[in-house]
């Protein structure tokens, strides 16, 4: 339990410093990564492929990050902040203009011989929609 706690912390702090590479070493080749309100994708070639797509649009960083897993270590979760700038337009979104937004967001995961072999990620889009579609007036 404790080293599946370590390994998930050790994610999160690889994404808050943009180390995809330090990420993708803690991932199984066979990854599952079910993004929220989107679909699924296999392998860990498909994540790091995300990785370079979604870095181009958003800057994020997960904040007062808990983490909780089984006795066995086969189950993990990972609720978190997340704290984003909308840098750069997504296919499929509201235009990008800098936007920031405070979303509550978590990540469940399953772990063997100490890989991530799943990852299902949620926040809750419309709270995400809402934020950046926001026109502040001063």
């Amino acid at each position: 339990m404790n080293d599946t706690i370590d390994l998930i912390r050790r994610y999160c702090d690889a994404f808050n410093r943009g180390d995809w590479n330090g990420m993708l070493a803690l991932l199984d080749e066979k990854v599952v990564h079910d993004i929220n309100q989107e679909g699924r994708q296999v392998g860990r070639d498909r994540f790091a492929a995300y990785l370079d797509r979604t870095s181009a649009s958003y800057a994020e960083e997960l904040r007062n990050v808990v983490v909780m897993a089984n006795e066995a270590g086969t189950r993990a979760a990972a609720e978190y902040m997340v704290h984003g700038v909308y840098k750069a337009t997504d296919e499929g979104r509201p235009l990008a203009q800098g936007q920031t937004y405070v979303l509550p967001g978590g990540a469940f995961f399953e772990v063997s011989d100490g890989r991530i072999t799943r990852i299902t990620r949620y926040y809750n889009l419309e709270d995400w929609l809402a934020q950046v579609r926001r026109v502040d007036v001063d």
